[in-house]
């Protein structure tokens, strides 16, 4: 077992805690015990409570509501005003949904979520895989992307995980023990370079969320419905570099099947020229246009409250 694992913080609280400040405590065991509760209750009542806990939020942080409205009217304007506020209030329901499969994911296994989840366009992921380069997932905040790279790991497919920490610390290791169970791997924003080249080295898998709003260096200016928008490059960076292979990767809400389904998207070819730094730019605007095309399949599944535009070019009024 690993120092800091899930089941050690829960298992040792007041030797593992006793390091921790009291609010981090606090916190840690508020979420545990919400936690335990959505993840012992029917999977109906557990979605029930947490979609009354998500509305709880909606009508309470105006902000965040302000936020979604304002980012749904920049990339739908041709919508009505009802149509974006439906979209942003099943933005609350899908999040409340993932809390639920979040704190389910300790009891899944194989047999148990065969009804429940599956895999569409695995064949796309292995030819990807089979170049032996390794393989880069670009996905975003859209459907329940926790969920997506543990049921990969859960099918066989451990991989990587580029994630920032939480600022509090024993739900960091709680968090990442839970996505650990089945081989995936963390690597932190701060510092994830040398692990993510060593990955591709390897031949090995990482999902990189590339849909949050970036500052340069670390980001560059590309179009994102319609609007300018500062997103990461590092992918790209990394995918010119080592050669890895480039395929997006969402686990969505499928209504008709009644079922999440883990979506693997056709190969991205990224251009290669003699011009380093446009092939870098326009990698990431092939990335970010993919993630915009699924998006646009599942609106109401994508974080909204995100503030996606907030970084401007130079001179431009701030969108918030």
């Amino acid at each position: 077992m690993q120092p800091g694992s899930a089941s050690e913080l829960s298992s040792t609280p007041y030797t593992i805690l006793s390091e921790f400040t009291m609010r981090e405590k606090l916190e840690y065991w508020l979420v545990v015990a919400v936690a335990r509760c959505l993840g012992r209750l029917p999977r109906g009542a557990a979605r029930r409570l947490a979609e009354a806990l998500a509305l709880l939020v909606y009508l309470c942080l105006g902000r965040l509501r302000r936020v979604g409205a304002r980012n749904l009217e920049l990339a739908f304007p041709e919508f009505s005003f009802k149509t974006r506020k439906e979209i942003l209030r099943g933005v609350y329901r899908s999040l409340a949904w993932q809390l639920v499969e979040f704190c389910r994911m300790t009891r899944y296994t194989r047999a148990n979520t065969r009804k429940w989840l599956r895999t569409e366009g695995l064949e796309q992921y292995q030819a990807a895989q089979a170049k032996g380069r390794g393989v880069l997932i670009v996905t975003g905040h859209l459907g329940a992307w926790e969920l997506s790279s543990f049921y990969h790991s859960l099918m066989g497919h451990p991989m990587g995980m580029v994630i920032r920490r939480l600022d509090n610390r024993p739900l960091d290791a709680y968090v990442n023990g839970i996505r650990s169970l089945h081989g995936n791997f963390v690597l932190h924003k701060d510092d994830f370079g040398r692990g993510l080249l060593k990955a591709m080295h390897e031949g090995g898998t990482v999902g990189i969320l590339m849909d949050t709003n970036m500052t340069p260096p670390q980001g560059a200016f590309v179009r994102f419905f319609g609007v300018e928008a500062c997103a990461a490059t590092g992918l790209a960076h990394v995918a010119r570099k080592t050669g890895a292979a480039v395929l997006p990767g969402f686990m969505l809400w499928e209504r008709a099947a009644r079922r999440y389904v883990l979506h693997f998207g056709p190969e991205i070819e990224m251009p290669r020229t003699e011009d380093v730094a446009a092939d870098i730019l326009a990698g990431t605007q092939m990335c970010t246009s993919v993630i915009e095309s699924w998006i646009r399949r599942y609106p109401d599944q994508w974080l909204w409250i995100h503030r996606r535009w907030k970084t401007r070019p130079a001179g431009e009024t701030p969108i918030y």
